[in-house]
């Protein structure tokens, strides 16, 4: 039987049908046409905006940073620009994987892979990390042509700091080093536009000049706008504003004098500075063991730091400023100043010296050799006599000394413009009674701690930088300057000069007739005392001390010889002088340590300085062979110019790596990203052009010393 359609109702089911499609195809409409007004007209300025945004990145241009030079135009600190292969972690799937295939394109050595975590865990995801740094120009080229393997891995050029003398002056310059967490912390106190700065620095000033004049080296950051791709790879360049570079520092320091104190000491611990008593202006600032500056500057690696850090010889204490040592006999003609200056003794007064002195049922002795007889104030500090100044001590008392004292700069900061300068101690009744301050029954001063103060012993403890400021103050006869290391900064741009003058304090009031008989007993020590051998035939008149202090305490019943088989318990060398006699122009302390005998130690390097500076002479291999010995006494061999001798050249030289000329690391940019364009159509990359040098050129604190007796002088 055949079944009927019923038309008229399919017909209507259509017709239903197609009503409901229009109208689900009309609101369809509606709703993009609503979207597309809404886009459009109410949020047009702002999707404008962000598209603009996608579109033009705004980069910051990091400056170079100023450099540094001694007072002839050597430079010490400069830059170069080098390519890094950097990887942001937060665009990376797989980190270990990624590193791993990168390994098979340029090499990637275990202590990169370190230095990379360790970064990491100091910074952000976001941020673009070097795993490798100082890129080859053939490894460019290879990573260039593969790029496209690696999201979230990238070339950089980068500026790095370069130290062209290696070790030379390391402490006084310091180094620059990665920013790290607590440093970015510190930075968010700073105001707004010196934090804007720092946009895209990712080093600062860690220590020495580095850090103390940061705000000078640092210069101005600039920016660029560039014009990206959908893949934000930069297209073109739309505007920029270029950076402008960090001032020059220009220094009172004579590197190749540095250089050749460094080289006298060998391989001696100890320190060394000298200062123009005429202006305060630092001519040397020696701390030995030296380190290499460059190890620092992308980031230290495991070994390099621990062989530093774990080193018994504490290269990274800079012993100049930060190291505290026990004056010894360099101490004498400072007491005896005050002794003119209080009325406690007269020049001519003589005291019998019988090689020992007792108070409070002890015996403090001389040194071996020391002469008993008679002695005024003249032939106590040209024979060094430990009796005369025992018996000083104990009738001007503690709290007077340190009252006379204290004005040349013992036991406090000397304002050097380097940061971290400890105070030392000089000690006083008020300074015991706070040092021990948890303990009550060790904070009396007893008479008898008094009696070593007088020959530089006891809690007597200071840097070599306070005994170069006081005996510069004592050669000027009571005239004083904060010692500064830094005399001119140069605007590169503008090139003007600032001239930093030292700042002259008020000079003390001391009787030029107490100050010539103290000037003279020194003189006396280079002539008839103990530095006389050192001083022969020296053509100059100059003014000297020696000190020889102990570098631990004697215990009861203990002798010299029972400490002198460990090295590193015997006796320090020390020498202070000042040259010429009658218009000092060079002032100085020095300490070798360990090393026995200021005269047969420190005296003769103090001489080849004062050589240098008064008479241009550099000291011939053969005595400074003698000399490193501690051999020497006068100079032996013939003299050099000064001239003639070559700086030390460091292994910091950008002389073997793929390194990039510093000018301008946009130019450097732009290079990268015409090369990535030219890998990406057709294959390997163009080897960028030879690399170029950049045109033109932690510490351990002392602690406070016990109190000892009976030190040689």
């Amino acid at each position: 039987m055949t079944e009927l359609r019923n038309v008229e109702r399919e017909l209507d089911r259509f017709r239903l049908r197609s009503v409901a499609a229009a109208f689900f195809v009309l609101i369809a409409f509606g709703l993009l046409s609503s979207r597309l007004i809404y886009l459009q007209v109410y949020r047009h300025d702002e999707l404008s905006t962000r598209a603009e945004a996608n579109r033009i990145a705004v980069l910051p241009v990091v400056p170079n940073r100023g450099r540094i030079l001694d007072r002839n135009g050597v430079v010490l600190a400069s830059n170069y620009t080098a390519y890094t292969l950097e990887i942001t972690p937060s665009k990376v799937e797989n980190l270990e994987e990624t590193i791993n295939a990168l390994a098979q394109v340029v090499e990637i050595q275990p202590r990169d892979r370190r230095r990379f975590k360790r970064q990491m865990e100091e910074s952000k995801s976001f941020e673009s990390l070097p795993i490798r740094t100082k890129l080859t120009d053939v490894e460019v080229a290879r990573f260039l042509a593969q790029r496209f393997r690696f999201a979230g891995v990238d070339i950089k050029a980068r500026l790095f700091r370069n130290y062209p003398l290696g070790e030379t002056g390391s402490h006084m310059l310091g180094y620059i080093g990665r920013i790290n967490q607590a440093e970015k912390k510190a930075m968010e106190d700073w105001d707004e536009d010196v934090q804007a700065n720092y946009r895209g620095t990712e080093y600062i000033g860690k220590l020495g000049l580095e850090q103390n004049y940061e705000s000078e080296l640092h210069g101005a950051t600039g920016y660029e706008e560039v014009e990206t791709s959908a893949g934000g790879r930069a297209v073109r360049r739309l505007n920029s504003r270029p950076p402008t570079p960090g001032n020059e520092l220009h220094l009172s320091i004579d590197i190749k004098l540095q250089a050749m104190v460094e080289e006298l000491f060998g391989e001696r611990r100890g320190a060394l500075v000298a200062i123009d008593p005429r202006n305060g202006e630092v001519l040397a600032f020696v701390s030995k063991p030296t380190f290499d500056p460059n190890l620092f500057v992308d980031g230290i690696d495991a070994d390099s730091w621990r062989d530093l850090n774990e080193n018994p010889d504490k290269p990274l204490l800079n012993r100049a400023m930060r190291g505290t040592y026990p004056p010894g006999s360099t101490f004498k003609p400072y007491m005896a100043m005050a002794a003119l200056n209080t009325g406690k003794r007269s020049p001519s007064l003589v005291i019998q010296d019988n090689l020992s002195y007792s108070f409070g049922g002890r015996t403090f002795g001389s040194a071996e050799g020391d002469r008993a007889g008679p002695k005024d104030m003249r032939l106590a500090i040209v024979t060094s006599s430990n009796v005369y100044f025992y018996s000083l001590a104990n009738e001007m008392g503690v709290d007077l000394i340190h009252d006379q004292l204290e004005p040349f700069g013992f036991g406090r900061k000397t304002d050097i413009d380097l940061q971290g300068e400890v105070t030392g101690v000089l000690p006083s009744q008020d300074w015991k009674r706070r040092y021990f301050a948890k303990s009550p029954a060790n904070q009396k001063w007893f008479p008898g701690e008094t009696i070593s103060l007088g020959i530089g012993q006891g809690y007597n403890s200071f840097t070599m930088l306070q005994l170069a400021t006081a005996v510069s103050t004592l050669s000027t006869g009571g005239q004083r300057y904060k010692p500064r290391l830094v005399r001119e900064i140069e605007d590169v741009v503008r090139h003007d000069q600032r001239h930093i003058a030292s700042d002259a304090l008020s000079a003390l009031p001391l009787r030029p007739a107490d100050v010539d008989v103290i000037r003279n007993a020194m003189n006396g020590v280079t002539l008839e005392g103990t530095s006389r051998a050192v001083f022969a035939g020296a053509g100059y008149q100059s003014g000297g001390k020696t000190g020889t202090a102990q570098a631990i305490g004697l215990r009861a019943g203990q002798t010299y010889k029972d400490i002198k088989a460990d090295e590193r318990k015997r006796d320090h060398s020390l020498y202070i002088a000042f040259a010429p006699l009658e218009a000092p122009r060079v002032a100085l302390a020095l300490i070798v340590e360990n090393a026995g005998f200021g005269s047969t130690s420190a005296a003769p390097i103090a001489r080849r300085v004062f050589d240098y500076v008064l008479r241009n002479e550099y000291p011939s291999e053969e005595d400074i062979a003698l000399v490193r010995q501690g051999k020497a006494t006068a100079p032996v061999g013939k003299p050099r110019n000064p001239a003639d001798i070559p700086l030390p050249t460091g292994t910091g030289a950008s002389v073997t790596m793929g390194l990039v000329p510093a000018p301008e690391l946009a130019a450097s940019e732009a290079a990268l990203a015409a090369s990535a364009a030219s890998a990406q159509a057709s294959g390997p990359a163009p080897v960028p052009a030879p690399p170029k040098p950049a045109s033109a050129a932690l510490p351990v604190l002392a602690p406070a010393p016990r109190p000892s007796s009976g030190v040689q002088p």
